[in-house]
Protein backbone atom coordinates (compact mmCIF):
# COMPACT_ATOMS: atom_id res chain seq x y z
CA UNK A 1 0.00 0.00 0.00
CA UNK A 2 1.56 3.64 -0.76
CA UNK A 3 1.88 5.98 2.45
CA UNK A 4 -0.49 8.87 1.83
CA UNK A 5 0.53 12.03 0.33
CA UNK A 6 2.50 13.82 2.96
CA UNK A 7 2.55 17.03 0.90
CA UNK A 8 -0.38 17.16 -1.92
CA UNK A 9 -0.56 20.90 -3.18
CA UNK A 10 -4.22 21.84 -1.59
CA UNK A 11 -4.26 24.39 -5.06
CA UNK A 12 -3.71 21.65 -7.35
CA UNK A 13 -7.23 19.80 -8.23
CA UNK A 14 -5.23 16.89 -9.36
CA UNK A 15 -3.27 16.35 -6.61
CA UNK A 16 -2.12 12.82 -5.86
CA UNK A 17 -3.92 11.12 -2.60
CA UNK A 18 -1.28 8.57 -3.07
CA UNK A 19 2.95 8.95 -3.93
CA UNK A 20 4.18 5.97 -5.32
CA UNK A 21 6.75 5.90 -3.19
CA UNK A 22 7.45 5.83 0.38
CA UNK A 23 9.26 9.34 1.33
CA UNK A 24 11.76 9.80 4.09
CA UNK A 25 9.82 12.98 5.60
CA UNK A 26 6.59 13.86 7.14
CA UNK A 27 5.86 17.52 5.72
CA UNK A 28 4.03 19.76 8.50
CA UNK A 29 2.77 23.32 7.81
CA UNK A 30 4.71 26.10 10.13
CA UNK A 31 4.64 29.63 10.08
CA UNK A 32 7.74 31.65 9.09
CA UNK A 33 9.54 34.53 11.00
CA UNK A 34 9.29 37.66 9.16
CA UNK A 35 13.12 37.26 8.33
CA UNK A 36 12.72 33.81 6.94
CA UNK A 37 9.53 35.12 4.58
CA UNK A 38 11.77 38.34 3.59
CA UNK A 39 14.70 35.78 2.19
CA UNK A 40 11.92 34.02 -0.20
CA UNK A 41 11.03 37.41 -1.25
CA UNK A 42 14.35 39.29 -1.47
CA UNK A 43 16.52 36.29 -1.99
CA UNK A 44 14.84 33.44 -3.88
CA UNK A 45 15.27 34.73 -7.65
CA UNK A 46 18.78 34.29 -6.79
CA UNK A 47 19.33 31.46 -4.71
CA UNK A 48 15.93 29.39 -4.94
CA UNK A 49 15.53 26.72 -8.56
CA UNK A 50 12.42 26.64 -9.79
CA UNK A 51 11.29 23.47 -10.36
CA UNK A 52 8.03 21.99 -11.82
CA UNK A 53 5.73 20.13 -9.52
CA UNK A 54 4.04 16.56 -9.91
CA UNK A 55 0.76 17.34 -7.97
CA UNK A 56 2.92 17.38 -4.29
CA UNK A 57 4.15 20.66 -3.13
CA UNK A 58 8.40 19.16 -3.05
CA UNK A 59 7.84 16.33 -6.13
CA UNK A 60 9.70 17.15 -9.29
CA UNK A 61 8.50 16.77 -12.89
CA UNK A 62 9.92 14.40 -14.87
CA UNK A 63 11.71 15.63 -17.42
CA UNK A 64 13.40 19.05 -15.46
CA UNK A 65 16.72 18.78 -15.65
CA UNK A 66 18.60 21.90 -14.69
CA UNK A 67 21.54 22.99 -16.68
CA UNK A 68 24.23 23.47 -14.12
CA UNK A 69 26.73 25.50 -16.00
CA UNK A 70 23.31 27.71 -17.04
CA UNK A 71 22.39 28.20 -13.28
CA UNK A 72 25.81 29.17 -12.22
CA UNK A 73 27.35 30.62 -15.12
CA UNK A 74 30.33 28.51 -15.68
CA UNK A 75 31.56 24.78 -15.10
CA UNK A 76 32.80 24.31 -12.08
CA UNK A 77 33.00 21.10 -9.72
CA UNK A 78 29.03 20.66 -8.78
CA UNK A 79 28.47 19.60 -4.72
CA UNK A 80 24.85 18.43 -3.61
CA UNK A 81 23.86 18.50 -0.45
CA UNK A 82 20.44 16.55 0.81
CA UNK A 83 18.28 17.32 3.96
CA UNK A 84 20.55 20.47 4.22
CA UNK A 85 18.34 21.36 7.30
CA UNK A 86 19.00 24.87 8.74
CA UNK A 87 21.98 24.73 5.87
CA UNK A 88 24.87 25.49 8.16
CA UNK A 89 27.09 22.89 6.48
CA UNK A 90 26.54 23.91 3.08
CA UNK A 91 26.90 27.75 3.27
CA UNK A 92 30.02 27.30 5.77
CA UNK A 93 31.10 24.84 2.43
CA UNK A 94 30.07 27.00 -0.53
CA UNK A 95 31.99 30.12 1.46
CA UNK A 96 34.86 27.92 1.96
CA UNK A 97 35.50 26.62 -1.71
CA UNK A 98 34.57 29.32 -4.14
CA UNK A 99 35.74 27.66 -6.97
CA UNK A 100 32.71 25.09 -6.68
CA UNK A 101 28.95 25.34 -6.88
CA UNK A 102 26.63 23.71 -4.63
CA UNK A 103 23.39 22.91 -4.08
CA UNK A 104 20.86 22.18 -0.79
CA UNK A 105 17.81 20.04 -1.31
CA UNK A 106 15.82 20.42 1.23
CA UNK A 107 11.85 19.85 2.24
CA UNK A 108 11.52 22.12 4.75
CA UNK A 109 10.91 26.08 3.64
CA UNK A 110 11.88 27.32 6.69
CA UNK A 111 15.57 25.59 6.66
CA UNK A 112 15.60 27.23 2.90
CA UNK A 113 15.04 30.49 3.76
CA UNK A 114 17.58 30.39 6.86
CA UNK A 115 20.16 28.79 4.36
CA UNK A 116 19.41 31.76 2.20
CA UNK A 117 19.74 34.37 4.77
CA UNK A 118 22.89 33.02 5.79
CA UNK A 119 24.18 32.75 1.99
CA UNK A 120 23.92 36.13 1.63
CA UNK A 121 25.36 37.27 4.63
CA UNK A 122 28.42 35.81 3.96
CA UNK A 123 28.38 36.42 0.34
CA UNK A 124 28.16 32.63 -0.81
CA UNK A 125 26.76 33.48 -4.38
CA UNK A 126 27.72 30.08 -5.92
CA UNK A 127 25.16 28.23 -3.81
CA UNK A 128 21.32 27.02 -4.87
CA UNK A 129 18.56 25.86 -2.77
CA UNK A 130 15.94 23.21 -4.19
CA UNK A 131 12.72 22.49 -2.20
CA UNK A 132 11.81 19.05 -3.55
CA UNK A 133 12.09 15.34 -2.51
CA UNK A 134 15.25 14.38 -2.49
CA UNK A 135 15.12 10.99 -4.47
CA UNK A 136 13.26 12.90 -7.52
CA UNK A 137 15.68 15.77 -7.34
CA UNK A 138 18.43 12.78 -8.10
CA UNK A 139 16.11 11.00 -10.90
CA UNK A 140 14.43 14.40 -12.54
CA UNK A 141 16.48 17.75 -11.71
CA UNK A 142 19.84 16.92 -11.98
CA UNK A 143 21.29 15.53 -15.32
CA UNK A 144 22.74 12.20 -14.89
CA UNK A 145 26.95 12.45 -14.55
CA UNK A 146 26.67 16.02 -13.42
CA UNK A 147 27.80 15.55 -9.44
CA UNK A 148 31.07 15.31 -7.82
CA UNK A 149 29.89 14.94 -4.59
CA UNK A 150 26.93 13.96 -2.83
CA UNK A 151 26.36 14.48 0.77
CA UNK A 152 23.75 12.95 3.18
CA UNK A 153 24.59 14.11 6.71
CA UNK A 154 22.53 13.07 9.43
CA UNK A 155 19.28 12.19 8.03
CA UNK A 156 16.23 11.13 9.65
CA UNK A 157 17.16 7.83 11.52
CA UNK A 158 13.58 7.25 11.67
CA UNK A 159 14.53 5.13 14.78
CA UNK A 160 11.64 3.06 15.37
CA UNK A 161 10.64 -0.50 13.84
CA UNK A 162 7.88 0.64 12.07
CA UNK A 163 8.86 3.96 10.63
CA UNK A 164 12.63 2.41 9.50
CA UNK A 165 10.54 1.94 6.05
CA UNK A 166 11.67 5.77 5.30
CA UNK A 167 14.96 5.67 5.57
CA UNK A 168 16.57 7.41 2.80
CA UNK A 169 19.71 5.41 2.32
CA UNK A 170 18.30 2.06 1.46
CA UNK A 171 18.04 0.14 -1.41
CA UNK A 172 16.80 2.06 -3.80
CA UNK A 173 19.15 4.98 -3.08
CA UNK A 174 22.20 4.17 -4.57
CA UNK A 175 21.28 3.50 -8.18
CA UNK A 176 19.67 7.13 -7.82
CA UNK A 177 23.04 8.81 -6.41
CA UNK A 178 25.09 6.48 -8.93
CA UNK A 179 22.89 8.24 -11.71
CA UNK A 180 23.57 12.02 -10.90
CA UNK A 181 27.14 11.26 -10.09
CA UNK A 182 30.04 11.21 -12.43
CA UNK A 183 32.23 8.50 -12.40
CA UNK A 184 35.17 8.99 -9.82
CA UNK A 185 32.05 10.69 -7.84
CA UNK A 186 32.16 10.35 -4.08
CA UNK A 187 29.11 10.04 -2.20
CA UNK A 188 29.53 10.60 1.65
CA UNK A 189 27.42 9.89 4.52
CA UNK A 190 27.65 10.45 8.09
CA UNK A 191 24.82 8.79 10.99
CA UNK A 192 25.16 9.33 14.79
CA UNK A 193 22.48 5.95 14.60
CA UNK A 194 24.39 2.66 14.96
CA UNK A 195 21.53 0.57 13.90
CA UNK A 196 21.38 3.24 10.69
CA UNK A 197 25.49 3.53 9.72
CA UNK A 198 25.48 -0.70 9.53
CA UNK A 199 22.05 -0.43 7.06
CA UNK A 200 23.86 2.37 5.19
CA UNK A 201 26.80 -0.31 4.61
CA UNK A 202 25.04 -3.09 4.63
CA UNK A 203 23.12 -0.88 1.68
CA UNK A 204 26.24 0.05 0.05
CA UNK A 205 28.27 -2.87 0.31
CA UNK A 206 25.47 -4.52 -2.69
CA UNK A 207 25.55 -1.50 -4.59
CA UNK A 208 27.44 -2.58 -7.92
CA UNK A 209 27.92 1.19 -9.08
CA UNK A 210 29.76 2.20 -5.85
CA UNK A 211 33.23 0.95 -4.16
CA UNK A 212 34.40 2.12 -0.63
CA UNK A 213 36.80 4.84 -0.50
CA UNK A 214 38.29 4.12 2.78
CA UNK A 215 39.68 1.22 4.87
CA UNK A 216 37.88 -0.78 7.79
CA UNK A 217 34.67 -0.25 9.58
CA UNK A 218 34.47 3.25 9.19
CA UNK A 219 35.47 6.43 6.92
CA UNK A 220 37.80 8.79 9.32
CA UNK A 221 35.32 12.01 9.82
CA UNK A 222 35.13 14.10 6.82
CA UNK A 223 36.97 17.52 7.26
CA UNK A 224 34.34 19.71 5.35
CA UNK A 225 31.72 18.77 7.42
CA UNK A 226 31.42 21.62 10.25
CA UNK A 227 30.02 20.76 12.87
CA UNK A 228 26.07 21.69 13.24
CA UNK A 229 23.34 21.05 15.87
CA UNK A 230 22.51 17.35 14.65
CA UNK A 231 26.19 16.30 15.39
CA UNK A 232 26.42 18.39 18.78
CA UNK A 233 23.48 16.80 20.21
CA UNK A 234 24.19 13.19 19.42
CA UNK A 235 27.24 13.68 20.82
CA UNK A 236 25.90 15.35 23.81
CA UNK A 237 23.75 12.03 23.88
CA UNK A 238 26.63 9.77 23.81
CA UNK A 239 26.11 8.29 20.34
CA UNK A 240 29.61 7.65 17.85
CA UNK A 241 29.53 9.94 15.32
CA UNK A 242 30.18 7.21 11.83
CA UNK A 243 31.45 8.27 8.75
CA UNK A 244 30.78 6.77 5.12
CA UNK A 245 32.53 7.32 1.68
CA UNK A 246 32.24 5.71 -1.77
CA UNK A 247 33.14 6.37 -5.54
CA UNK A 248 31.32 5.66 -8.10
CA UNK A 249 32.70 3.13 -10.35
CA UNK A 250 33.05 4.01 -14.05
CA UNK A 251 30.20 3.32 -16.17
CA UNK A 252 31.35 0.52 -18.68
Amino acid sequence: MPDPEPDADPNASDAPVFRKRTVSFVRRSGRMSEAQERAWSELAAHYALPVPRDGATTSVRAGSEIDPAGVFGREAPLIVEIGSGQGHAIVHAASARPDADFIAVEVFKAGLARTMLDADRVGARNLRVVEANAPEVLEHLLPEASVDELWVFFPDPWHKKKHTKRRLVAPPFPALAARALRDGGVLRLATDWEDYALQMRDVMADAADFEPAFEGEWAPRFDGRVVTAFERKGTAKGRDIRDLVYRRKDRS
